[in-house]
């Protein structure tokens, strides 16, 4: 058999079919392998890791990247630039990132007051244990404990975070594709 029609002929069996004829496979010396198949119980899938924290955070920088090019602007080197320069191409990403950051996420204070007033902690349900959300600055006694003392910053805590689930297995690590045109 020709070379030409050989393969022509081996070419529309395994489209047809999906294997070789048995003269062929005679004719070219092959062996056919016996397949074993695999029972569904044996068949593992491959067990998709649960995200990590690490991935949240990239993807809210994504998103402050993708709407406000923050990262563009920090990595900048803003040296040359005059502080009026700088203060203005830093309203629009600002006002950016605030809408980016409502989009996706909820903040509340952790202490609703007015900062540079008189707080009792006791009062607004806290106590100074929880060093997460409260951080004792200033002349702190030294065994720790205080109850009252001056708001100097109420703190953000995440209510709600809206950000796209991942797809099992993949990894948030892309915070800004490379941008390519073509001309």
């Amino acid at each position: 058999m020709s070379r030409i029609s050989l393969a022509f002929r081996g070419f529309f069996a395994l489209l047809s079919s999906g294997k070789l004829p048995d003269d062929m496979v005679a004719e070219l010396g092959l062996i056919r392998r016996v397949a074993v198949p695999v029972t569904p119980a044996k068949a593992e899938a491959p067990k998709a890791e649960p995200a990590k924290p690490s991935d949240g955070a990239v993807q809210l920088l994504a998103t402050l990247q993708q709407e406000s090019r923050i990262v563009d602007f920090l990595m900048e080197d803003i040296a040359p630039y005059s502080d009026e320069q700088v203060g203005q191409a830093m309203r629009g990403v600002h006002e950016q990132c605030r809408k980016a950051l409502d989009r996706v996420m909820t903040l509340t204070p952790v202490v609703d007051g007015v900062e540079g007033t008189p707080t009792n902690l006791a009062a607004k349900g806290l106590s100074n244990k929880d060093k997460a959300r409260i951080k004792l600055i200033g002349k702190v006694p030294p065994d720790g404990k205080a109850e009252a003392g001056i708001l100097r910053h109420r703190g953000w805590q995440a209510d709600k975070v809206t950000l796209p689930a991942l797809k099992a297995g993949e990894r948030a690590t892309i915070v800004a594709a490379a941008e390519i045109e073509i001309e």
